[in-house]
């Protein structure tokens, strides 16, 4: 039965995050300062297995879900994620999978993941400029790494390939229009994120963001482009393609036009929480019930109950007074 929330809004997407473990500390989610070398990352018994998070997606297929995301932390540091994506993509009614991903071991991957039924894919790459970049995964990966790792993923034959930029100002707004000259005629789609309030480790300050009118302006100033309409209701990137007909380019708006009013995602902590909200304090344990033997009606039953009530508008209500707020690190439950 598909579910709707307190405000009207289905359930249809689900973010997995399989990991709260990253090999880079980009400084605007997971600051080395914070995340370093002692800092205590969820142990092996701690997390889902594979096959309890395949049961969780299917239920929640069965209650509307669509469309899964798999994230992290960075979801390919998860030894063999290619079984779980296989596991997914056997359950009867889920339309699409896809996964996100910093590019950085895609070369080693990509072909597993197409193999195992994985059809497209989200990769970061903030900046084009190597010094730019490597300062802000603050582990010197270099460009030429995650740009490899697009070309695996094309090469494997994942399609269409999305590539995300969260925007800083002062850090690497200056360098937009050359990421969007850099992928525009190549088939893939380059959205531009307004760095976000997630969490309470980043430092976020209103004066960092750089608001979609302003990003719209600066890249059509350089590459002209036009609005088009969304694809669905829920459609997190507002579309925008080049008016000389060779792509598209999308902008997240979070913070200067949120979408909250079209939010229809879940998202699933490493540990079996599920959040309502990209913004939430705390979420509802979906591993006890699993692991203490509830049967799958009881689960189900439970997923209702979260969703049914869910009244999150965290960004449409955003204030001054949330910046001491508690809430749910970006790294732990994903973008």
């Amino acid at each position: 039965m598909t579910l709707a929330d307190a405000l009207g809004r289905p359930l249809r997407d689900l973010r997995i995050s399989v990991t709260d473990r990253c090999n880079f500390r980009c400084t605007y989610c997971m600051p080395k300062a914070l995340y370093g070398p002692d800092h205590q990352f969820l142990l092996r018994d701690e997390l889902l297995t594979y096959e309890e998070i395949a049961r969780l997606a299917r239920l929640f297929v069965a209650r509307g879900v669509e469309k899964i995301r798999l994230t992290g932390g960075e979801p390919l540091v998860r030894r063999d994620l290619d079984a779980l994506v296989a596991q997914l993509t056997a359950i009867p009614g889920l339309k699409d999978i896809t996964l996100t991903t910093n590019g950085s071991l895609l070369r080693l991957q990509a072909q597993r993941l197409e193999a195992a039924g994985l059809k497209r894919i989200t990769v970061s790459l903030d900046s084009l400029d190597d010094a730019i970049f490597q300062r802000m995964n603050d582990v010197g990966v270099s460009v030429s790494t995650v740009l490899d790792g697009i070309a695996a993923a094309e090469e494997a034959g994942l399609a269409p390939i999305k590539v995300n930029a969260v925007v800083e100002r002062g850090v690497n707004d200056h360098t937009m229009v050359d990421l969007a000259r850099f992928f525009k005629g190549r088939g893939h789609i380059l959205r531009f994120i307004e760095f976000m309030d997630v969490g309470t480790t980043n430092g976020w300050q209103l004066e960092q963001v750089v608001p979609l009118r302003e990003m719209v302006d600066r890249i059509s100033t350089e590459l002209p482009i036009e609005p088009v309409e969304a694809n669905y209701r829920g459609e997190v990137a507002r579309r925008w393609r080049y008016r000389d007909g060779s792509g598209e380019v999308g902008f997240i708006s979070s913070i200067s036009q949120p979408f909250c009013g079209d939010c229809t995602r879940a998202r699933l902590s490493p540990e079996g929480e599920l959040y309502t909200c990209l913004f939430a304090a705390r979420g509802t344990d979906f591993r006890t019930p699993l692991r203490d033997g509830s049967s799958d009606a009881e689960i189900s039953a439970a997923i209702g109950r979260v969703w049914s009530v869910r009244n999150d508008r965290y960004s449409e209500l955003r204030t001054e007074n949330t910046a001491g707020l508690e809430r749910v690190e970006m790294s732990h439950i994903g973008g």
